[in-house]
């Protein structure tokens, strides 16, 4: 028996086959999982542990091969850790890979790229140095170390003030005191970093906590010293220690910090603006919510403006557009929101304001160019964020607008004449106005049914609270704006009243935060003054909005000293 296999069949097997094949390779490219290297700091100290953290937020192909590590660094300690959510119906996972490595050489160093199966993890740098701690006395079992960055420091400009705990002793219990500094800002940063490090050939555990500074007056300043008071486990007493009743014997030892005195310049005679916004980094950007080149009469279009500033704080940051009269060209400016973020390398500043224009003639108009004047920290140079002048076009005309609306009508009502021209008028006109009466008498009955069953409001206190609270924060801003300090005294004291049931300004001061308690105080002692001194209400405006931002974003955090032993 002889089979026929015609070829075209064996070429559309050979066809699926290949298409299979890239389908395969394609799928693979695709759907490979993407796997991140961070470290917890960089640069790092020779014979100083670091921490190195692979994610994921899926599974890998396999399991990672940490082999390549192993010719630059040494792996101390490794864990795994898989956690998974279900949040609004989506499901989030994620996977770590979390190392402890020391580095075996110093320099700029290449973290290789990690196999996990077939994926692989993306190459990253780290700085190793062979800077020498200096400390007390080789034989302390607890120190305190202190140091500040940079060293050239300008009047509200950042400053990194770093501790780092030594220890090679195990702490029952410990209490930390918080820096204080005059006339200055201070915020921590993120969590606390602790590993292990070697000085002259003895171990030592190291817990690292930093600080943002901003020093608010120029001239000599000091930021004093910090006080630890531990309890300290004896070294024979874990032998004994079986039980809860049989707790381990400790004595209590109080080491400080060395103080630290610094110079803050102020404002260079080069920077001649206004506003004086030192900074590391500063971008301005601008998103429209649609084509500015085809605007359509009478439609909105949104604009974005949203300034970014890394080392210093939203009060710093200006006002980025106002109000453009504009004839032909309608503007309504929106709330601006404010925002930080705490990184371990300092504070990131956000500013975004929202406007919609909405144009009721057709033609171009040109919005000026946004300029952010900056003094750029690293460099001690000035720079401008800028914007340049954008022109927004709308097109149609208001009379085609019009002409279509009216042969719309025309277009609509003609068929309907031509077919009621056989009817008789006086008909026409009697139905006409039995039921315009009709139609009446029935809307004078729902109109006194509904005054006779509509029921009372019940106000919502909560909606009426925050309504309360909006209209006196926008009394407070006019005030400030026209430097009206009796009106900007009242609106405080209906703030206060809501906000923290405090009658007077004093009260509510004390509830706020450093700047505007100040502010605050300084108004209050300018209303009762013999003599009448000049006021800027732009300033406490300012540091109201602060406030309001690090309400938002404000994380609260014990007094002791958790976070700095977890053993």
């Amino acid at each position: 028996m002889t089979f026929f296999c015609p070829k075209i069949n064996i070429l559309k097997f050979q066809l699926t086959l290949l298409w299979f094949t890239v389908f395969l390779l394609f799928n693979q490219a695709v759907f490979a999982v993407e796997i991140t290297a961070t470290l917890d700091r960089n640069p790092v100290n020779i014979n100083t542990s670091f921490q190195l953290t692979y994610t994921a937020t899926q599974s890998p192909d396999g399991n990672p091969d940490f082999s390549p590590l192993k010719n630059n660094f040494e792996i101390l300690k490794q864990s795994h850790s898989s956690n998974s959510s279900w949040i609004n119906g989506q499901s989030t996972k994620t996977i770590q890979w979390i190392l402890n490595v020391m580095a075996k050489q110093t320099g700029h160093l290449l973290i290789p790229a990690i196999a996990f199966g077939d994926d692989v993890s993306k190459p990253i740098s780290i700085e190793v140095s062979n800077k020498v701690v200096a400390k007390q006395n080789n034989t302390e079992d607890l120190f305190l170390e202190v140091e500040v960055f940079p060293e050239t420091i300008y009047v509200q400009s950042q400053i990194l003030y770093t501790l780092r705990l030594y220890r090679r002793v195990q702490l029952a219990q410990a209490n930390l005191t918080e820096p204080k500094m005059a006339d200055a800002v201070i915020e921590k940063l993120t969590e606390d970093s602790t590993y292990n490090t070697d000085i002259n050939g003895i171990a030592y555990v190291v817990t690292e906590r930093k600080y943002a500074v901003f020093p608010q007056k120029s001239g000599v300043s000091t930021i004093e010293p910090l006080v630890l008071t531990a309890d300290i486990v004896m070294p024979n007493s874990r032998q004994r220690f079986n039980s809860f009743f049989n707790r381990p014997k400790t004595k209590t030892k109080r080491i400080s910090s060395k103080a630290i005195t610094l110079n803050v310049l102020p404002p260079p005679d080069s920077f001649k603006t206004s506003h004086w916004i030192p900074a590391e980094l500063v971008h301005i950007k601008e998103k429209w919510s649609g084509d500015i080149a085809k605007m359509k009469l009478g439609e909105p279009l949104t604009r974005t403006i949203t300034l970014l500033a890394k080392g210093t704080t939203v009060a710093q940051l200006p006002e980025l557009q106002g109000v453009t009269l504009s004839n032909g060209l309608k503007t309504y400016p929106d709330q601006p929101l404010l925002k930080e973020e705490k990184e371990a390398d300092g504070i990131i500043a956000f500013r975004e304001e929202k406007i919609a224009y909405i144009p009721s003639k057709p033609g171009s108009y040109t919005l000026p160019a946004i300029e952010v004047p900056w003094f750029n920290s690293r460099t001690q140079q000035m720079e401008i964020a800028r914007i340049p002048e954008t022109t927004v076009t709308t097109i149609g005309t208001i009379a085609s607008v019009e002409n279509v609306a009216v042969n719309t009508t025309v277009a609509k009502t003609s068929p309907v004449i031509v077919e009621t021209l056989d009817t008789p008028r006086k008909e026409n006109k009697f139905w006409m106005g039995l039921s315009l009466f009709l139609s009446l008498c029935w809307l004078i009955t729902l109109v006194f049914l509904f005054r006779k069953q509509k029921p009372q409001q019940i106000e919502n206190p909560a909606d009426t609270k925050e309504m309360s609270l909006q209209e006196t924060i926008k009394k407070l801003k006019q005030a400030c704006a026209n430097n009206d300090q009796l009106a900007a005294k009242n609106a405080l004291l209906v703030w206060g009243k809501i906000k923290f049931n405090s009658n007077s300004l004093s009260e509510i001061s004390s509830h706020c935060q450093a700047r505007l308690r100040d502010e605050i105080n300084c108004l209050n002692k300018n209303l009762y003054a013999e003599q009448t001194t000049s006021w800027e209400g732009k300033k406490l405006f300012q540091f109201y909005s602060e406030n309001k931002a690090r309400e938002k974003v404000s994380i609260k955090t014990d007094d002791g000293l958790d976070p700095l032993y977890k053993l």
